[in-house]
């Protein structure tokens, strides 16, 4: 049984203040979250104080992208040691605004998937199809270029150690979810590359997350499929009680998956 992971992506949101008050909030209630994983990924200004207030707490604290160098002459960069050093044990990778907005390609994903490695940092990557290539059939073979060349060349055991999230374009932040059934298909294609790229047995541990429009009411169903192992929450996770109602639906679910 894959333990159900919950990330929440904050994206470019929240004062210090803001994410304080976000960051008690959701702490305080979920105290002892039992069998899920939470992972919050605040934007870089407000890591070290979110830090604070999960302090040794069972939430862990992620970020949402890194660089791909240890240091150098980058301005504006953060690299995966920097982010170590604030107390993160995550990171985010790949997510379709980055590829969209900064431009990020499938080549300099892999150069930070594997820096983030080699600082002990788990990744999330991230892989989804836009609209068009969904109406041109195009979606198994998007997500498997992007699946390849981020894991090109990488040991079986390092393939091991990283976490995927299914976010078709055309579902974050525009209230459309994929379905469930349309999510476990595509998290079933790519359990089936894993198989290929690592091992049946790497492919079977691994988690996939789906991302894309996320809520309460919609959770529960989404991660009640039988590939859908957690979720990557977008705006829904700078709620504090629609977040916690995620969390806690997704520990009923992998609860009754044990029965």
């Amino acid at each position: 049984m894959r333990t159900p992971l919950i990330v929440g992506n904050w994206k470019m949101h929240g004062t210090l203040g803001e994410a304080r008050a976000l960051a008690g909030a959701v702490r305080d209630g979920l105290k002892r979250p039992r069998g899920v994983e939470v992972v919050l990924c605040p934007s870089f200004t407000a890591l070290a104080a979110v830090a604070e207030v999960l302090g040794t707490g069972p939430i862990q604290l992620g970020a949402q992208t890194c660089h791909h160098e240890a240091a150098g002459a980058h301005t504006g960069e953060v690299s995966p040691a920097m982010l170590v050093d604030v107390g993160c044990r995550w990171v985010l990778l790949g997510h379709s605004e980055r590829r969209k907005e900064i431009g990020e390609s499938d080549g300099l994903i892999y150069q930070k998937l594997r820096a983030a490695l080699a600082h002990k940092l788990r990744p999330v990557l991230c892989v989804g199809e836009t609209a068009e290539e969904r109406r041109q059939g195009l979606t198994f073979p998007t997500v498997e270029g992007q699946l390849r060349a981020g894991l090109a060349g990488l040991a079986v055991d390092a393939i091991g150690g990283i976490v995927l999230a299914y976010e078709p374009v055309w579902a974050i932040g525009t209230g459309v979810n994929a379905t469930p059934g349309q999510a476990g298909e595509v998290h079933g294609y790519l359990r089936g590359l894993l198989s290929e790229l690592a091992s049946k047995e790497i492919a079977q541990k691994t988690r996939i997350l789906y991302g894309g429009s996320v809520k309460a009411d919609n959770a529960g169903d989404l991660v009640a499929e039988p590939e859908i192992d957690g979720a990557l929450v977008g705006g829904a996770s700078l709620n504090a009680p629609g977040f916690i109602a995620i969390v806690k639906q997704a520990a009923r679910v992998g609860a009754a998956s044990k029965e």
